[in-house]
């Protein structure tokens, strides 16, 4: 490639992303409506631009981590307009097909191809390039982009035609919700059993009942902190909704997602929208009857004004 790589949205997902491709030695420009986002692009030694349609003028290939349906409208119509013919748009936010589907049209009228390309991974793992890629879409592009997918992903697979990779990330996702929801669930029954939780980490963790989740936000259980979010309460509610909406489509039962849905749904109303979505263990303990010390990161973000900070416990 000839010219840099686009990174539209410096969020928790696109800043790590943007931090993994420059280390591995790519030209990086980017873009999001937060300025603080994009003044920490250029810190790290990006080169941070304005808008959507900037990022299209300087890159062969953009990515896109977005948070919302209108966020890919948006950033379609300004890239539709700005894109060289040849352009290959890496789209990697969890969002309805249908409205990925709307953008890779508008897209395709101006002569660039968009990738369906959802992640696998939280934002913790981003950061040390532990992410998988779901890609669909037309082979040829997904080719040509794999030295890119290459520098801030540990692994990527090419699983079909355009609309698969979310198809993917969505039983994915079930999976993420469900597990977090039982890491959770298990470390409430060993704090009221007594035990000690870091110990339950490491021996839990190395045997048959772990998971994914359980090696990743148990860390936090542990130490009953959740304000480092790798991914926020608030915004997962918007993948919960998605998936549900899919399945439904699909008149698939999903017994086990549909239950852990009131438990996330509970840690948005006890304040930890903000938080990690690990924070459902503080969920479960209060509904057990355990207190623990509210960690010092939360009272500091309450003394921002965010908010009330809920009891932990």
């Amino acid at each position: 490639m000839t010219g840099a790589v686009g990174m539209i949205g410096l969020g928790i997902m696109g800043s790590a992303m943007a931090g993994n491709l420059l280390a591995a030695g790519f030209r990086v420009v980017g873009c999001d409506v937060v300025p603080a986002a994009r003044k920490a692009l250029a810190r790290q030694g990006g080169v941070a631009v304005a808008s959507a349609g900037a990022v299209a003028r300087r890159a062969d290939v953009a990515i896109t981590s977005l948070p919302s349906v209108a966020a890919l409208d948006a950033v379609a119509a300004d890239l539709a307009g700005a894109a060289r013919r040849g352009l290959v748009v890496v789209e990697t936010s969890t969002l309805p097909i249908e409205a990925k589907e709307r953008a890779r049209r508008a897209l395709a009228r101006a002569g660039a191809t968009l990738l369906d390309c959802p992640l696998s991974g939280t934002g913790a793992q981003a950061r040390t390039r532990d992410l998988a890629v779901y890609a669909s879409g037309p082979r040829p592009a997904y080719r040509r982009v794999i030295p890119v997918l290459e520098g801030f992903a540990r692994a990527h697979y090419h699983v079909g035609p355009f609309g698969a990779g979310s198809r993917m990330k969505f039983v994915a996702n079930l999976l993420v919700a469900i597990h977090n929801v039982a890491a959770a669930e298990a470390m409430t029954l060993a704090l009221k059993a007594g035990l000690d939780p870091a110990q339950v980490l490491k021996v839990i963790g190395d045997g048959a009942g772990s998971s994914r989740m359980f090696q990743v936000r148990g860390p936090m259980m542990v130490a009953n902190d959740y304000s480092e979010a790798t991914m926020k309460v608030a915004v997962w509610q918007k993948d919960m909704r998605i998936i549900g909406e899919f399945a439904a489509a699909l008149d698939c039962p999903t017994p086990l997602f549909a239950a852990s849905a009131p438990i996330y749904n509970a840690a948005m109303a006890s304040g930890h929208a903000l938080d990690d979505t690990a924070s459902v263990c503080a969920v479960l303990e209060a509904m057990a009857g355990i207190e623990r010390r509210t960690p010092r990161p939360a009272a500091r973000r309450r003394a921002r004004g965010s908010g009330p900070v809920p009891k932990k416990g």
